[in-house]
C-alpha cells in the first residue's frame, strides 16, 4: 500500500455579510447562500469579513476577521485575553446593550417555551461591572510547548487553558496574584499534579482551594504558607472530592463570611460551598425578591434550593416562618450555623431533601405556606413546579418568587405554573449577576389567578426541553 500523505489544512473559506441579530453566546446571526452563519466577535447592524471555521448542513460557525462597518455598540474589550479566553463572551460590546440582549433573550424564550408574556417587564438589575467575581474556579496546567504552568480559564470553547496575565472580572487583588501564583504551583514538587485552584473572596479574606492529586511534600506546604503570608491569602487543600476540603493550618475559626447589608445579615461559608458570585448584586437581588413576595409579619414562607440561607434569614426578618429545603448536607448544616449566627434559629427550620423528586402528596405534608421562593440550579424546578400545580388548592401558595440562572428552564417552569396551573406570570426581568458573559440570571413573579383554565398538559411541556 501506498503511503498517505499529510494535507495541509484547508484554508477557512472567507465571506463577507451583514449582522442582523445577536444570540445569547455573543455571536453576530447572519446569512450567507441561505445559510444561518454565527460569527464570533460581530455585532448586530454590523458588515464584517469572517473566516468559516465549521460547517453543517443548516448552520455554519465564523471568526471575524475585519470589521468592515462598526456598530455604534462596540467597545474596546478591556482584558487582553478576551476573544481568547471562555471566561467572557461580550466585553467588545456596551454593557446597556449586553443586558438589552439578556432581556431580549428572556422575553423571547418565556414566549417560545412558557407561551407566556409578563404582564410586567421589571427593569434591570445592575451591579459592578469590573472586579465583581468573587468566586471562580481556574484550571492549572504545565504545558511545555507554551512556555510551563498555566492557570486560568478555559479557552473558548476548548479544554485548553487561556493564557492569563491577569483578569479584570476578577478582583484586582486577585488578578494581581495571577503571575505569582502561576510561578507558585510551577515551583511545587507536584506542579503535573495541581489541576485546578479554586477562588473565594469574603469580607477581608481571599482563600484559595488548591486541589492536588498527589500528597504535598514539606517544602510544599512550606511554600504555601510563605506565599499565604505575602499575599494574605488563607491557604486550603482539597486532596479527594469537595468533602475532603480543610485548612492548611488549622486556625480555629476561618472567618469566611459575606454580608446581605440590606438586612444586617452575614453569612458563614466554605471556600467551595455554592454562593453568588457577586456580592453587590446579591444584595440587592434578595432584597427585590423579599419586597417582591409581599410578604406580611404573619407569613409561612418556603425557601426551596435554599442553600445556607442566602434568602431564607432575609425573608425571616420580614416573616413569621421559614422552612428550607435544600440537597447538600453541608449547605444545611451551614444555614442552621447561620441562622444561630444571626439570631434567627427561632424563626427557621432547614432540612435536607431532593427536591428533584417531590411529588403532590409530599409536598403536601410540608404545610400550607402563603408564599414560596424558589432558587434551582440551571436544571431549574421542573419537579416542584409539577407538585405544586398537582396538589389540592388549599397547599397552592398565593405568590411565588422564582429566581433562575438558566432562562430556558425557567421558560419551561412558567409554562407548568401558568398553562397547567393556576398561577399569572405577574413580573419577570433580568439580574445582571455576570457581566461580560453568556449568563442570563432572572426573576419571575407568580400570582395564583383560581379563576385559570389549563391551555396545556405536562407531557406536551416536558417535551419542549
Amino acid at each position: 500500500m501506498g503511503r498517505r500523505r499529510n494535507r495541509a489544512p484547508a484554508e477557512p473559506r472567507i465571506v463577507e455579510l451583514d449582522i442582523e441579530s445577536i444570540d445569547l453566546e455573543g455571536n453576530g446571526v447572519g446569512h450567507v447562500d441561505g445559510k444561518v452563519l454565527f460569527v464570533d466577535g460581530a455585532i448586530t447592524g454590523e458588515r464584517v469579513r469572517a473566516a468559516v471555521v465549521k460547517e453543517r448542513p443548516s448552520y455554519a460557525r465564523a471568526v471575524t476577521k475585519e470589521v468592515l462597518r462598526a456598530s455604534s455598540l462596540r467597545v474596546a474589550p478591556r482584558c487582553p485575553s478576551f476573544g481568547v479566553c471562555g471566561g467572557c463572551a461580550m466585553q467588545h460590546i456596551d454593557l446597556d446593550a449586553q443586558v438589552a440582549i439578556k432581556n431580549r433573550a428572556l422575553e423571547d424564550l418565556l414566549l417560545r417555551i412558557g407561551r407566556q408574556r409578563p404582564e410586567q417587564m421589571m427593569r434591570p438589575m445592575y451591579g459592578p461591572s469590573w472586579g465583581y467575581r468573587h468566586r471562580a474556579r481556574l484550571t492549572a496546567r504545565h504545558v511545555d510547548k507554551k512556555g510551563g504552568m498555566l492557570l486560568g480559564f478555559h479557552e473558548k470553547a476548548s479544554s485548553y487553558v487561556a493564557l492569563m496575565k491577569e483578569c479584570h472580572v476578577l478582583p484586582p487583588h486577585v488578578s494581581d496574584l495571577l503571575k505569582p501564583l502561576t510561578a507558585l504551583l510551577a515551583s511545587l514538587s507536584i506542579y503535573t499534579r495541581v489541576p485546578q485552584v479554586e477562588l473565594a473572596v469574603g469580607e477581608g479574606v481571599t482563600a484559595l482551594v488548591l486541589r492536588h492529586l498527589e500528597p504535598l511534600a514539606e517544602s510544599d506546604l512550606q511554600l504555601l504558607r510563605e506565599f499565604g503570608q505575602a499575599h494574605s491569602v488563607q491557604w486550603w487543600l482539597q486532596p479527594e472530592g469537595p468533602g475532603t476540603v480543610h485548612l492548611l493550618d488549622d486556625m480555629g475559626e476561618h472567618s469566611l463570611h459575606y454580608r446581605i447589608e440590606s438586612f444586617g445579615i452575614h453569612m458563614r461559608f466554605k471556600p467551595t460551598d455554592f454562593t453568588q458570585v457577586n456580592h453587590m448584586i446579591n444584595d440587592a437581588m434578595v432584597a427585590r425578591a423579599v419586597s417582591l413576595l409581599d410578604l406580611k409579619q404573619d407569613d409561612r414562607v418556603l425557601d426551596l434550593f435554599c442553600g445556607l440561607g442566602n434568602f431564607s434569614l432575609p425573608l425571616a426578618t420580614r416573616s413569621r416562618f421559614v422552612k428550607g429545603f435544600e440537597g447538600s448536607e453541608d449547605l444545611v448544616t451551614r444555614a442552621a450555623e447561620n441562622a444561630l449566627l444571626n439570631g434567627l434559629e427561632d424563626k427557621t427550620e432547614f432540612h435536607l431533601r431532593n427536591l428533584f423528586e417531590v411529588e403532590s402528596p409530599e409536598w403536601s405534608s410540608w404545610g400550607q405556606f402563603d408564599k414560596v421562593l424558589i432558587d434551582p440550579p440551571r436544571d431549574g424546578a421542573l419537579q416542584i413546579c409539577k407538585a405544586i400545580v398537582g396538589a389540592s388548592t388549599e397547599f397552592q401558595p398565593q405568590r411565588i418568587v422564582y429566581v433562575s440562572c438558566n432562562p430556558a428552564t425557567l421558560a419551561r417552569d412558567v409554562a407548568v405554573l401558568c398553562n397547567v396551573g393556576p398561577y399569572r406570570l405577574v413580573q419577570a426581568g433580568v439580574v445582571n449577576m455576570f457581566p461580560h458573559t453568556a449568563h442570563v440570571e432572572s426573576i419571575a413573579v407568580f400570582e395564583k389567578d383560581p379563576g385559570r383554565k389549563p391551555s396545556q398538559t405536562l407531557e406536551s411541556i416536558e417535551a419542549l426541553v
